[in-house]
């Protein structure tokens, strides 16, 4: 398995491509806020030979659902979620026109994903878990074999997710994080929503929120 980081918007997301030997790819919180970031995503998939067969997100805040319009138009693929990302996804363009930003009204997701649920493309297997708490249908894709996992928002090198936004609670994300993610092998590399990858032995050392 190959995974590609690509940072996009004012809000600097981390938008992930993951793919396998087969070309089949999966996007993660595509996060292209206009036509220059698209056709930057779509040169480099191009360039990789890689196939978009799935469109992920972790949750659905406005930075992480900027480019699902364009991947509807573009790939024909609608976004798997969790039930409880809808207020967000709803509610995406008057969080941007708030914070000066503009957005077009992402798709309806293709189907909603549960804590548990096995996500297949290629050769790859991603666990979903509910990972509640920076929102109320925040999930993370887990794959085993790989010993990775996509957080969004949950945690970060050094941080977690921000929780007074709506659908937030603070110990609620600390028990997520602690009860489904520092569980795995502590050599789990974690790729979070913003900033550089890290490992879940790193978090346990110097993390100051889990210390």
């Amino acid at each position: 398995m190959e995974v590609f980081r690509l940072v996009f918007s004012p809000i600097e997301v981390n938008t992930y491509i993951v793919a396998d030997t087969t070309g089949e790819c999966a996007v993660i919180d595509c996060g292209c806020y206009n036509e220059k970031e698209f056709q930057r995503l779509v040169r480099f998939i191009e360039l990789k030979n890689f196939k978009p067969v799935l469109l992920l997100n972790t949750h659905c805040h406005l930075d992480h659902v900027f480019g699902n319009k364009f991947m509807f138009e573009k790939y024909n693929l609608r976004t798997y979620c969790h039930r409880e990302e809808m207020p967000n996804l709803k509610n995406a363009p008057a969080h941007a026109e708030f914070f000066g930003l503009k957005m077009d009204e992402p798709p309806e997701p293709e189907a909603f994903i549960e804590d548990g649920e096995i996500i297949e493309f290629g050769n790859i297997s991603l666990k979903t878990m509910h990972v509640p708490g920076h929102t109320a249908g925040g999930v993370a894709f887990y794959c085993e074999k790989e010993s990775c996992i996509f957080t969004g928002d949950t945690i970060f090198a050094g941080s977690i997710g921000r929780t007074d936004l709506p659908g937030g609670n603070q110990n609620t994300l600390l028990k997520s994080i602690k009860e489904k993610i520092l569980i795995l092998n502590p050599s789990t590399i974690i790729y979070s929503g913003h900033g550089p990858a890290t490992t879940i032995e790193n978090e346990l050392k110097r993390n100051p929120w889990l210390i």
